[in-house]
């Protein structure tokens, strides 16, 4: 499993000199995949962005982990705005890790850390807020990224971000299959909205769950 999981993450950290023109929808070519293959028309992509972060309050001032970072290009405008007490951006990719900490240039307010989410290294109850943005779909044992991210929460702490969710869209579905799965990108089994919802259930007390096209975006209170 600890050569799986290393290989897996190899192979993402190859794609952090494209992320960010993907993530922010900026790129020709990340504007192509997000329309053609993620179905993320540019309204879809504002609500897709707005969902990822809706767990994440303007005035957040406690502890935050967000894992996995990759480059930050989306988080770290955000973190930098926040009073937070302590944000840790985590990763496994040390690939991720050096764009994420080019990208944070004159943001003060965050650490980096390279740990693998299904060993993560803080005691019990150490954060707040645990965000994870498209982590879960890539996670290679994804039972132990469950178990540690509600780990590492504190009582009445939030957990939230967005995911890939098998069924909702059949073409982004076959490119998951054909390309993101093949290359090792993306790592199976993937949760469905129905299967997603009855996990975070049965783990929290309180959540919510909706989605953009194929990306299930959750709240979850512990």
């Amino acid at each position: 499993m600890k050569d799986k999981i290393e290989r897996a993450y190899r192979r993402v950290g190859r794609l952090a000199s494209m992320y960010d023109g993907m993530m922010l929808n900026s790129s020709w070519l990340g504007r192509l995949a997000m329309k053609y293959f993620w179905q993320l028309t540019d309204e879809k992509y504002e609500a897709f962005i707005n969902q990822a972060f809706a767990g994440v309050p303007d005035d957040f001032s406690g502890r935050l982990l967000e894992i996995p970072v990759g480059t930050g290009v989306l988080s770290l405008p955000i973190f930098e705005r926040l009073k937070a007490e302590r944000i840790v951006c985590a990763d496994f990719s040390t690939e991720m890790l050096e764009a994420a900490r080019a990208n944070a240039a004159g943001v003060s307010n965050v650490e980096f850390m390279q740990c693998d989410v299904g060993s993560l290294p803080f005691d019990d109850g150490s954060f707040d807020h645990v965000l994870s943005i498209n982590g879960f779909h890539a996670f290679p044992d994804k039972e132990a990224a469950y178990e540690e991210t509600r780990r590492v929460l504190c009582e009445g702490g939030t957990f939230s971000g967005c995911m890939y969710v098998k069924g909702l869209n059949g073409r982004t579905d076959f490119f998951v299959e054909q390309f993101c799965e093949r290359h090792g990108f993306f790592t199976p089994p993937y949760e469905t909205l129905t299967t997603l919802a009855e996990r975070l259930k049965s783990m929290y007390s309180a959540v919510e769950i909706d989605h953009v096209e194929a990306f299930a975006g959750f709240v979850c209170r512990k």
